[in-house]
């Protein structure tokens, strides 16, 4: 029994220097990773889909890291602010981006930025996309896309549409659609999803091309109206509203995506133990059910190397977009 008892011991005490010896290598491989409070920067007001997903995301970080995770709202020049606040962080895990559609857009739209759309950052993961929705104030006149597009036609000028931000996903998409359907639509730019959606339903604005994650609620309590949605199928939270292409329109299709990124240079260890994280986050059913209540849907595919291939791509994707159709900063 006295040998039992003292094999049990050893094998308990190595089992103890063993986890001991694992958290160590990782506390080493990570510099003490985190050892203070983290901060997400979001380039828009609080309330829009940007902000909801880094506040999500904060919320199950600050409990796996054990540590607090602050989001910090710096809106302005549709989010290159936010930006370059994190291009010029210290590479070091502390500073993160809550980056959209529009980071890549920026890159072609602005000719003097002060950090590079691709090389100055590190992408950790995207964590959630929504597609966008036409969406018009209840007492817009037309109720389905051929009524839509009739009436914007024979009116050129006449009907205006808000967007988050001037090179903003809403913005790029209204361009795109006055292109592909050759209609006159005056742009109003916002600073950010919330205060353009509160124009909107006060009828200051006729329409936007807005991100679902920004106006599904306000949908499905009847203060905004769906048109059709920009994907190549039905949206499940709007299963009763057509796309584009059932309404005729062809080629009309732009997602938005949100997703982390922090400053070049940050440690690999760092960026794998965010990511770890952060995953672990977006696979919980608690956190999806969430995620779609505000009108986006979770990614659990996207590692650190797809999303900067992502990203690279986008670039030259949306740099040709903009191009072709004459997107400008109003």
């Amino acid at each position: 029994m006295d040998r039992l008892t003292t094999r049990r011991a050893f094998a308990s005490l190595a089992a103890g220097l063993a986890l001991t010896s694992t958290s160590l290598v990782q506390a080493q491989d990570t510099g003490g990773f985190p050892s203070q409070p983290l901060r997400i920067v979001v380039g828009f007001p609080a309330g829009g889909p940007t902000d909801v997903s880094a506040r999500l995301i904060a919320e199950s970080l600050t409990r796996s890291l054990g540590q607090p995770v602050i989001v910090d709202n710096k809106p302005g020049a549709n989010a290159t602010l936010a930006a370059d606040i994190v291009a010029r962080a210290k590479p070091d895990g502390y500073t993160i981006l809550m980056a959209a559609t529009n980071h890549p857009i920026n890159a072609s739209l602005y000719k003097n930025l002060k950090f590079d759309s691709e090389k100055s950052f590190a992408p950790i993961t995207a964590v959630a996309v929504a597609p966008t929705v036409l969406v018009v104030n209840p007492k817009f006149p037309a109720k389905t896309y051929a009524e839509f597009i009739a009436l914007v036609k024979s009116s050129p000028g006449k009907y205006t549409y808000a967007s988050a931000g001037n090179g903003g996903t809403p913005h790029l998409s209204a361009e795109m659609f006055k292109g592909l359907t050759g209609t006159s639509i005056v742009h109003i730019p916002y600073r950010g999803a919330a205060p353009a959606v509160t124009d909107l339903m006060g009828g200051q604005v006729d329409m936007s091309f807005a991100t679902l994650g920004s106006v599904l609620p306000l949908l499905q309590s009847g203060q905004l109206r769906a048109i059709a949605v920009a994907a190549p199928q039905r949206s499940r939270l709007l299963p009763d509203v057509p796309t584009f292409e059932e309404s005729g329109l062809k080629n009309f299709r732009l997602d938005s995506w949100y997703g982390l990124m922090a400053p070049a240079g940050t440690p690999k260890p760092v960026i794998d133990r965010l990511y770890t994280d952060i995953v672990k986050a977006v696979t919980q059913t608690a956190y999806q059910q969430k995620l779609n209540a505000a009108g986006l849907e979770p990614v659990t595919t996207s590692n650190p190397t797809q999303f900067t291939e992502q990203l690279r791509h986008e670039i030259s994707t949306y740099g040709a977009l903009v191009r072709a159709n004459n997107v400008v900063l109003d």
